[in-house]
């Protein structure tokens, strides 16, 4: 009786220990015969904010710096931002934008009006960076302008104004002055915003009062532009509900819509003193953008089922406190492993819904939140940001691989998150790429890939990770946290295995 009940123990055991394996398993499985689709480059967009040392002392030093630039804009900046194949870029704000009048941003330098720029730092700005400062460079770096329009304190004859400067190549009055000015060919501005943050900082409007005045100021910016709405702050679904109900589609190409990764926004917490806790609750809200993209999507389905209008997420990223010594109204914060995962989960969510999310902007790109490069004097540092965003630039116009993935749990306490998210796609030259990230801080994670109907060759790929989540590029160590070779794949016929560090970024390239 005792050997019998020994049998029976020990086949409880190893029953429990089997069920224990399979749910160890990640996996992540192709699915070839799904509809597929376009991840637009334009996801992998960037944010450029008057505020605090983003544009002045970040992108522009003025062409006199002994800093090399062109034209006084950086050309460290430049070289790095097209290397990591920056689509496009939005400015001037954010808040700023509501308060900007771009025709004191033209003309000979110093006969500009000098502005205080309330919302940020309460500092006073020359305006020696304007329209031909940016779309300038905008083209030096092969980038789309992305323009913020003011609606909040401008007016339509103001922005109807600035489309002509930009855009229109015969004779007008705003077209001479261009010329006078010393720019012969208009730049052709496709992608412009129609106010910002029209809930809050644009104007505390309703959504209601909100698309009486977009339909508006729509009605009289001519051209083949791609307007953008101002859209919701996170979770107001109701916000863009009004916008689609009232919009004509006619007048509507994208609306916006803006999600901070904030622990808490009373008590953002360090950006490298931080405790697992903090970790946890930051991509906690990282990953809520996934529920925020769906919801949204689905509201715009019912008045879209066509999805002609584009989901714009053209403020996203972590916001933490800024760094002891500095301007509270900066926003200079360091970059750490947590802003890799960050940016690495969030590029999947995006990718994995480029069906409707065609366009966003990491907020911002220098020296302000959760910047890809950061500046001092003449030192440029990349952030991790930068590197996620470098080794995603795989995906810019390829062809989604729709998946199937199911993730262990990566715990903290009695709560629980997916431990990891992936997103993959074929470029142009039948080359498949998949971007791994594992968010838990402390166990790696072995995931098997089926993919299926495709059979591949070779396997290569690279990998960011660190000793510590607080790890951070600092200008006197600025290349602590670099990609490296990944050599913990390997590849069996259709069947991939892979084991992820704890808290990395990986991307696989199969030929």
């Amino acid at each position: 009786m005792k050997k019998k009940y020994q049998y029976i123990r020990t086949g409880i055991l190893g029953l429990l220990l089997s069920t224990q394996a399979i749910q160890a398993q990640n996996t992540v499985t192709f699915k070839p015969d799904a509809p597929t689709q376009t991840i637009n480059r334009n996801i992998y967009g960037h944010f450029a904010e008057h505020l605090g040392n983003c544009i002045y002392g970040g992108f522009y030093v003025g062409d006199t710096s002994h800093i090399p630039n062109t034209n006084g804009v950086r050309k460290d900046v430049i070289a790095a931002l097209r290397k990591m194949k920056i689509p496009n870029l939005r400015w001037p704000g954010g808040c700023f934008a509501d308060t900007y009048h771009w025709k004191d941003g033209i003309g000979p330098k110093d006969k500009r009006p000098t502005i205080v720029n309330t919302w940020w730092g309460n500092v006073t700005e020359n305006n020696s960076f304007g329209t031909h400062d940016f779309l300038n460079m905008c083209e030096e770096l092969g980038a789309e302008p992305y323009l913020s329009g003011n609606v909040g304190s401008g007016t339509v004859q103001e922005l109807a104004d600035w489309v002509q400067y930009t855009n229109f190549g015969g004779k007008s009055p705003m077209s001479d002055l261009r010329r006078q000015n010393g720019r012969d060919e208009p730049w052709k501005v496709r992608f412009w915003g129609i106010g910002n943050e029209a809930w809050g900082c644009g104007g505390n409007m309703r959504p209601e009062y909100y698309v009486d005045l977009y339909r508006k100021f729509t009605t009289f910016m001519q051209g083949h532009i791609f307007r953008i709405a101002s859209g919701a702050n996170s979770s107001d679904y109701n916000w863009t509900e009004v916008l689609m109900k009232n919009i004509p589609g006619s007048l509507l190409d994208g609306i916006a819509l803006h999600h901070y990764s904030v622990i808490d926004w009373n008590r953002k917490g360090d950006a490298v003193d931080f405790t697992e806790e903090q970790y946890f609750t930051t991509m906690k809200q990282a990953l809520f953008m996934d529920t925020l993209v769906r919801k949204h999507a689905a509201i715009m389905d019912k008045y879209d089922p066509a999805k002609k209008t584009a989901l714009v997420v053209d403020e996203w990223g972590g916001w933490y406190n800024v760094e002891g010594g500095t301007n509270p109204g900066f926003l200079f914060q360091q970059n750490t492993m947590r802003d890799a995962m960050v940016a690495g989960s969030t590029l999947n969510i995006f990718n994995n819904h480029s069906d409707r999310v065609r366009m966003a902007n990491l907020a911002q790109a220098i020296n302000v939140l959760q910047s890809v490069i950061l500046t001092k004097g003449d030192i440029m540092v990349l952030t991790p940001t930068y590197y996620v965003m470098e080794m995603y630039s795989v995906h810019q116009d390829a062809t989604l691989i729709p998946i199937d993935i199911h993730s262990n749990d990566y715990t903290f306490g009695n709560q629980k998150l997916s431990a990891v998210s992936a997103s993959a796609s074929k470029d142009k030259n039948g080359v498949t790429h998949i971007s791994l990230v594992n968010i838990d801080a402390h166990k790696a994670q072995e995931i098997t890939l089926d993919t299926r109907s495709e059979s591949y060759k070779s396997i290569s790929g690279s990998v960011l990770t660190s000793a510590k989540l607080q790890d951070y590029n600092s200008f006197t160590k600025p290349d602590n946290i670099k990609p490296v070779d990944f050599k913990g794949a390997t590849l069996k016929k259709n069947t991939i295995s892979v084991k992820l560090p704890p808290f990395s970024v990986v991307v696989l390239e199969l030929k």
